[in-house]
């Protein structure tokens, strides 16, 4: 008979058997589990806004699934993650944990819901809309191979902790502004990410003019995936230089960044409604991977 428990804070205990989780889900995937915002809260431990539900089995090691909710931006994000031996059984899992998590919402005083699914299957589908959740943003992941043939010629310097933080979140939230998970960073957000493993100062980059920041591409390299990716992590002008061709440029030079670090396929993700976006990555040779989903609910107070 599964237990579930639902953690206001995660004790390192927690966390590691949460990642084990974690582990087998991305070999299984060949995908990030947890997306960077959750997994920077889980191991931190939680903070305000947090709740790890953990789901256990008798005779396993560890949890069976897992739902995380991280509270920012006036919003909810909510993950869920299901151990591969137990996707037969994704529908009841996910309709227990997906219940137990909304309470939580409720119990918070309610507010708008992100649940975003990888791949989403039909009967993901079904347990969504029977807690009054509606499809949402569908985000696609796009592909091409590496090196481009278009040279890259935006002049560009790496970012420099310690000293860029400051303009780069000016900027950022004003790219993002209405973005429900890339707008509204501080310097903690910030910090943390410059705190995960894969952060490379020299793959982010940072475009002048007018001795201002006036655009970035900060890319990131999954050494672990099958082929190993390179991914144009966050891309954005500042709406001040906007129509000046900025935006193909930071491309290019994130582009020839992770050639010139070994990678041989380039990755990024866009929304599927941003037709300025998907037609600039069709120009420039990418194609369409794989599409995730977000179902999201509007939810009031208990």
């Amino acid at each position: 008979m599964r237990r579930l428990e639902i953690k206001r804070r995660m004790e390192p205990a927690d966390v590691a058997a949460v990642a084990e989780l974690l582990e087998l889900v991305e070999d299984a995937d060949e995908h990030q589990a947890l997306a960077d915002h959750q997994w920077v809260d889980l191991v931190q431990g939680g903070r305000a806004g947090f709740a790890g539900l953990v789901a256990w089995e008798p005779g396993h090691e560890h949890p069976v699934a897992y739902a995380q909710l991280s509270r920012g931006n006036d919003s909810w994000a909510l993950e869920l993650v299901i151990a591969p031996h137990h996707r037969p059984e994704t529908a009841q899992i996910a309709d227990e944990l997906l219940g137990s998590a909304l309470d939580v919402v409720r119990a918070e005083g309610g507010g708008h819901v992100h649940l975003w699914a990888y791949r989403p299957a039909a009967d993901l589908y079904a347990v969504t809309a029977a807690h009054g959740l509606r499809p949402g943003r569908e985000l696609l992941q796009l592909r091409r191979p590496l090196p481009l043939d278009e040279p890259a010629t935006l002049p560009c310097r790496p970012f420099v902790p310690g000293h860029d933080e400051e303009a780069w979140l000016a900027v950022n939230n004003r790219a993002f502004a209405a973005h429900p998970e890339q707008g509204g960073w501080d310097l903690a957000t910030l910090r943390a990410r410059e705190q995960e493993p894969w952060f490379d100062p020299a793959g982010f980059l940072l475009h002048e003019r007018e001795g201002r920041l006036a655009g970035f591409c900060w890319t990131k390299v999954h050494g672990d995936a099958h082929p190993p990716l390179g991914e144009i992590y966050v891309i954005a002008v500042d709406p001040s230089f906007q129509g000046l061709g900025l935006g193909r440029g930071l491309v290019l030079a994130g582009l020839d960044s992770l050639a010139g670090r070994g990678l041989d396929m380039g990755m990024l993700y866009v929304d599927a409604d941003n037709d300025t976006a998907m037609a600039l990555y069709a120009d420039l040779g990418f194609e369409r991977h794989h599409a995730d989903r977000a179902f999201v609910a509007d939810l009031p107070p208990a």
